[in-house]
């Protein structure tokens, strides 16, 4: 008997799989696509019927390779790039188009730019690693969610594809060259293995990394092995009928529940994940028996299968409808309104099916096929440079008309200005990219690292002081206004900063915050700087021991190394996106919704540490947020906020004046003799 072929002439089928159409499998596909609509719509949870997709998905184009293999003795790329092109191009292109129009009425601008960067991305299919590299970062992971995030599954499912091809090409090369016999054995070996290590590996970075893990490809192959395993060895498998049918039910259940069991966008993918992928297993090993009360019959039946063959299109629906409502409506649909998005999702599925995908997919020419897809490529590519185009021209329109008189920002307060009536600066589409410097050229630490990376800064040559700005997010998103108080001044800026770390006692040493901390602390030992500034509060910290252990921290350095401190105050903090709210609702919305809630945790305790504390100097700024004692998301014509507790950089640098009023007042004798 021959063994298979990478080219050449066919041979006699070596792996007996069930290559028949199963039809419950298809209505599987159903489940977990309206799994995934529901949770979405109505509990804003995660559901795990992603998973259960590329269960699916790992089970069939495993079944397509092995029976063209089987058919024809070959396994060539170009045949089998080109199929999967016409199948999930024609959807993707258009929907995309769809989401890029109405993007420019529909959309909240300060999150336009993030929509189109993830629609190349969701084009190219690299969608999941743009997201994980997103949710890495401390600040864009509070950023507001694009209409097209959802295809992060997709970017997965296609390099999962391309894994695929490289490994039956390799397994095919092993069986010429080595004349191995026992194919199965080897798949299973190879799958197995892949199987074992992705989740291990998954297992791993879930608990070191969740949110990374959640979507590089690494961690999720596993999944797809699962699918592929089941392939392969489900003919040998024989299920008692009485089996069969209540393990069908029983991983229903468990799959419908797995969304209010378990925290699906924390905990996975790692062994939690096993829990649907188990259901799923049942599911399809309960198809291999027909039985009269069996799962088979349900599932099997003509209107879930009917759902089935556009359930890949309802997921990518259904998420586009519900993220431009949220923006244009309200935040949580009722149950009228998202059946009706369930609903309309079916609809736009069966057309798109029916008028896009059949026609490209079933062309018999595939020129004829890639003309038009083409198109519908060059059309988004316009449609993306003309959002750019049209928001950059916008900017600087907008930027022509700022002047400090007209967006004096905290100053209008400083100096009790009138100001002009203006558009807000800088305009919701550039507001959440309004970053400090430290942020953007990498001078900021991220989530992962420990070492105590520093920027410096001002004057870095014959200077007469250094100061060293050293915390979280909250102390970096100062660094503007420090940057612009030390121009044209002898004075050395420093920046130690971490995401998402304070300056603080309280991590346990062993700990990547707390080890960072640490390394800070070995730094500053023997290091030329005669001033730290940092937060030693948090606005909306619940226990009075968190801000206690930041100011304990600034004092150890002053005390062991004899650096002067500068304890800063947090600025107030909301349980909203502030801009968000801005965007969707008005300004004297926002305002309103602002001064509805404690947003200073913090206040009994600065007062008391302002009276007890004589060491560290001290600086409140924290009137700067509000007018006669009103909240306000706009000050000086300048937003404030980039999300729900970080300043915009062009707000930050309106305190410069502060900043260096307070510097010359600490600094006085250093800057005067230099010594």
């Amino acid at each position: 008997m021959q063994e298979w072929k990478v080219s050449g002439q066919s041979g006699p089928k070596r792996i007996d799989i069930e290559s028949r159409f199963r039809p419950e499998i298809e209505g599987l596909r159903t489940v977990a696509a309206l799994l995934v609509a529901i949770y979405h719509i109505w509990f804003n949870r995660v559901s795990g019927g992603v998973d259960v997709f590329f269960v699916i998905s790992g089970f069939l184009i495993t079944t397509s390779i092995i029976s063209t293999i089987n058919r024809t003795g070959e396994f060539k790329f170009l045949p089998y790039v080109t199929k999967l092109l016409k199948r999930l191009l024609p959807s993707v292109l258009f929907i995309l188009g769809v989401v890029l129009v109405l993007s420019t009425f529909l959309l909240p601008a300060s999150i336009l730019g993030k929509t189109i960067r993830e629609v190349v991305a969701s084009m190219f299919f690299y969608q999941n690693w743009q997201l994980a590299v997103s949710s890495t970062d401390y600040l864009d992971a509070t950023q507001m969610k694009s209409p097209v995030e959802h295809f992060w599954a997709l970017s997965i499912q296609w390099q999962f594809y391309m894994i695929w091809f490289v490994l039956f090409s390799f397994i095919l090369w092993m069986m010429n060259k080595y004349q191995i016999r026992s194919i199965k054995a080897v798949l299973n070996g190879l799958l197995g293995f892949l199987f074992v290590t992705s989740l291990a590996y998954s297992i791993y970075l879930t608990e070191v990394n969740q949110p990374w893990a959640y979507f590089i490809t690494p961690t999720r192959v596993w999944e797809f092995a699962l699918g592929s395993l089941l392939c392969v060895n489900l003919s040998a498998i024989r299920v008692p009928k009485v089996v069969a049918t209540i393990i069908g039910w029983v991983g229903l259940i468990g799959l419908l529940t797995t969304g209010v069991l378990f925290n699906v966008s924390q905990m996975f993918p790692g062994y939690i994940a096993l829990w649907p992928m188990t259901c799923a297993l049942m599911i399809v090993l309960s198809g291999t028996q027909e039985t009269r009360f069996g799962l088979k019959r349900f599932l099997g039946s003509k209107p879930m299968v009917k759902l089935g063959g556009i359930a890949f299109g309802i997921y990518l629906w259904h998420w586009v409808l519900l993220e431009f409502y949220r923006y244009n409506v309200q935040q949580t649909p009722g149950l009228l309104v998202g059946t009706l998005i369930i609903v309309a999702s079916i609809g736009l599925s069966y057309l798109m099916t029916e008028w896009i995908e059949k026609p490209i997919r079933t062309a018999t020419v595939n020129r004829n096929a890639f003309k038009k897809l083409g198109l519908m490529l060059s059309v988004n590519v316009l449609l993306i440079g003309s959002l750019l185009g049209l928001s950059y021209m916008e900017e600087q329109e907008l930027k022509q008309a700022v002047s400090k008189n007209k967006y004096p920002g905290a100053l209008a307060i400083e100096q009790t200005l009138t100001v002009p009536k203006q558009d807000p600066f800088p305009s919701y589409a550039n507001v959440f990219n309004d970053l400090p410097l430290v942020h953007t050229d990498g001078s900021n630490q991220g989530l992962q690292k420990t070492e105590a990376k520093v920027g410096e800064y001002g004057k870095t040559k014959d200077y007469k002081a250094t100061i060293a700005l050293v915390g979280s997010s909250h102390s970096e998103q100062w660094f503007g206004a420090l940057h612009e108080a030390v121009k044209g001044t002898d004075i050395r800026l420093l920046n130690l900063t971490r995401s998402g770390t304070r300056f603080s006692t309280g991590y346990e040493p062993d700990s990547l915050k707390g080890i960072w901390n640490q390394n800070v602390l070995n730094y500053l030992k023997d290091a030329d700087v005669d001033l730290i500034i940092s937060h030693v509060t948090a606005a909306d910290a619940s226990k009075d021991s968190i801000h206690q252990q930041m100011v304990d921290q600034m004092q150890f350095v002053k005390d062991e190394y004899g650096i002067d401190g500068l304890a800063l105050r947090d600025n107030p903090r909301y349980d909203f996106n502030v801009l968000e709210a801005l965007e969707t609702t008005s300004i004297g919305d926002t305002t309103k919704r602002m001064n509805t809630q404690p947003n200073q945790t913090d206040e009994t305790y600065w007062k008391q540490f302002e009276k007890t504390n004589q060491s560290l100097h001290k600086l409140d700024l924290t009137r700067y947020f509000h007018v006669k004692g009103e909240y306000r998301p706009v000050i000086g014509n300048v937003v404030i906020y980039r999300d729900n507790s970080h300043m915009t950089n062009t707000y930050a640098e309106s305190f410069a004046p502060m900043f260096k009023k307070k510097l010359n007042e600490v600094l006085a004798e250093k800057l005067a003799t230099g010594k």
